[in-house]
């Protein structure tokens, strides 16, 4: 497992998290991008590690699927929800 070379940005809440979970159901970025292009996000490699990194914004929209596909809460996503 490659490990990250920058700092957490402050560009999203949900970065840390999403990885987190990803990482926890055992689930490869690849995988996830798969399952966002079904929802209809567009999303490339470079966008995830960034969006994951937290040093990318996130829309509204984006969140909804991410919560859809790792199957979180919105809420947790955010950090409103343990």
């Amino acid at each position: 497992m490659r490990l990250r070379s920058q700092e957490l940005g402050t560009r999203n809440l949900v970065g840390e998290r999403v990885s987190q979970k990803r990482k926890e159901i055992g689930m490869k970025q690849k995988d996830l991008l798969t399952q966002l292009q079904i929802r209809g996000i567009e999303l490339n490699p470079s966008g995830l590690s960034k969006l994951e990194g937290q040093v990318r914004s996130v829309n509204d929209y984006e969140i909804i699927a991410l919560a859809e596909v790792l199957d979180v809460s919105v809420a947790w996503l955010l950090g409103l929800e343990k």
